[in-house]
């Protein structure tokens, strides 16, 4: 039903079943009901119309605004795949075209490299792209599984310390923080020479603190900034979660990325 509907059905039903009664009060049952009875009668009638069109009406509301709800985060989450998609294909032709140059140069070291490069890549492709929509898969859980691949990958260990709150973020928001984990220890594995990671996730009632510090070589972000190694879009998403974003790193001193959210509360009414 449309909001159209809804505002017609709003507007006449309480006029229509009240004016009625007040019309058949004063033409039919005057001599009938006093006007004192009327009166209850009337207060009682208006009471219980109210009630039954309020309940019915809001609850017609809540059920649309979950349906936009869901269409919103399915899109958000097909545009997340059709991005990765895109990513991939163009990752991996420039990777497929600079393995073919090393090939040509007899470089097998760097084409090692690169054929290493092309699994990580699709591993961390499939696992995002094999997950269904409607699954009802736990946060902590993907972010639990992502882990154990990227360790056999990486052979790097992380230490995890996560207490979390089920459901705490919508499916949109678990996918741009899925992304800046992916993002973040992809880093790591490219460019810190790290061997162990430290991971923590700490949601309370109104607020969030997410961190991620390895014990790599670190560099210099003043040099560096946040145009390279990803950083810009672990920023861009941090950004869409309305959340602060802090790079604490220097040469031979690892790397520590903390970020802080508040919940985002339902506005719907």
């Amino acid at each position: 039903m449309s909001y159209r509907y809804l505002k017609l059905f709003t507007i006449l039903i309480p006029t229509l079943i009240i004016g009625g009664f007040e019309f058949f009060r004063h033409s039919i049952f005057l001599h009938h009901l006093s006007m004192e009875t009327g009166n209850y009668v009337i207060t009682i009638l208006t009471f219980l119309i109210s009630y039954i069109f309020a309940t019915w009406m809001f609850k017609t509301i809540e059920i649309k605004n979950q349906r936009i709800t869901k269409e919103r985060e399915m899109r958000v989450i097909y545009e997340e795949r059709e991005r990765l998609a895109k990513e991939l294909h163009d990752s991996i032709a420039q990777t497929l075209f600079l393995l073919r140059v090393h090939m040509k140069k007899g470089k097998h070291k760097e084409a090692d490299s690169l054929v290493n490069s092309i699994d990580t890549q699709l591993r961390q492709a499939i696992f995002n792209l094999r997950m269904n929509p409607d699954e009802q898969i736990h946060f902590t859980n993907r972010i639990d599984n992502w882990f154990e691949e990227w360790t056999a990958v990486s052979g790097i260990d992380i230490e995890t310390d996560i207490h979390f709150i089920d459901k705490y973020f919508t499916p949109a928001d678990e996918i741009q923080l899925f992304g800046i984990i992916q993002e973040a220890f992809m880093n790591i594995r490219k460019h810190s020479s790290a061997d162990s990671v430290c991971f923590k996730l700490d949601v309370r009632n109104d607020e969030w603190e997410m961190s991620i510090e390895d014990n790599g070589c670190g560099f210099d972000y003043a040099k560096i900034g946040s145009k390279q190694y990803g950083l810009s879009m672990v920023k861009e998403r941090a950004e869409k979660l309305g959340a602060q974003i802090e790079f604490d790193t220097a040469l031979n001193r690892g790397t520590k990325i903390k970020l802080r959210g508040n919940k985002k509360h339902d506005e719907s009414f």
